[in-house]
């Protein structure tokens, strides 16, 4: 038996190709009017980049990491990079609108929200919410909205423009995540209290902390135990959540300040330049003088 089963990977670039009249900005989003264009197979496929959708009517079902869902409409669906989807199928009245926009796209519009755990932590954990009838309807507006601006292509700052409004949109449903979060612990398991609460520890601390061992003593844990626990949960280790904080504010900083390559090293806590720069074009491909160039 062949064990080594290469997934379908879901990404901006493969939904355009599958779907080339689609709303997109480069490969970093495209957007859907129509669900059922989503590029989804009913054989497992990795999701390469994030996915949003909204259901409006209808239902539909699916798995995400192996686990059953089902949604109807008012319910929205965020699967996040590297999860498994599979055996997606929809009911034939099922409609909504969907986006899918790459990681390194989300991580710069989020670059500045404070608090975005809650986001990454719902997700992973509860990747299907309701949203109440008054919320469906500001959140269909503002796609809408999106998508007028995405068509605008003679826009000079098209793409700046749809980015600041996706954040608004992010911000609106970060809003409606901390409230569903407000029962506090209830019905998490202790798994899903570590996580969150690592993320929370690592936004606090990313920029002058880095160790595994830091963040396991500051929760009072093992570094094994921390380790196979935001595994389990998110699919990705601690030092991979930890270096996607640190390496998206590099990228910010080289980008978006007229700081020397030298003061980001001081800032960000390495202990020299040159150091940074190899933490740098080992997780970016490119060295911080290069990407700044770029």
């Amino acid at each position: 038996m062949n064990r080594n089963i290469r997934l379908v990977e879901v990404n901006v670039a493969h939904a355009k190709h599958v779907h080339p009249e689609g709303k997109y900005i480069d490969n970093d989003l495209i957007l859907f009017e129509d669900i059922t264009k989503v590029p989804l197979p009913a054989n497992p496929s990795r999701m390469k980049s994030l996915f949003l959708a909204l259901c409006t009517s209808g239902k539909a079902q699916y798995t995400v990491d192996t686990k059953e869902h089902e949604v109807s409409a008012g319910d929205v669906i965020i699967i996040s990079e590297e999860q498994v989807v599979a055996d997606y199928i929809l009911s034939p009245d099922c409609k909504g609108i969907a986006l899918i926009m790459s990681y390194d796209f989300f991580q710069n519009i989020v670059s500045g929200i404070h608090g975005l755990s809650a986001l990454f932590l719902f997700a992973r954990t509860h990747p299907v919410f309701h949203l109440e009838s008054e919320q469906t309807k500001a959140l269909e507006n503002d796609i809408v909205h999106i998508k007028q601006k995405i068509e605008d292509t003679g826009h000079r700052f098209r793409r700046e423009l749809v980015m600041t409004m996706l954040k608004a949109l992010i911000f609106d449903m970060s809003n409606i995540i901390y409230r569903f979060q407000q029962v506090g612990d209830e019905g998490q398991t202790r798994a899903e209290v570590i996580f969150r609460n690592f993320i929370q520890a690592v936004e606090k601390n990313y920029r002058i902390e880095r160790r595994v061992s830091w963040y396991a003593k500051h929760l009072c844990i093992t570094s094994k135990y921390l380790s196979e626990t935001v595994r389990t949960v998110s699919r990705r280790t601690p030092s991979e959540w930890i270096d996607s904080y640190v390496t998206r504010e590099l990228r910010v900083m080289l980008r978006n300040s007229t700081m020397s390559i030298k003061q980001i090293a001081d800032e960000m806590n390495f202990a020299n330049q040159s150091f940074m720069g190899k933490y740098f074009k080992e997780h970016v491909g490119i060295s911080p003088s290069q990407f700044r160039k770029s």
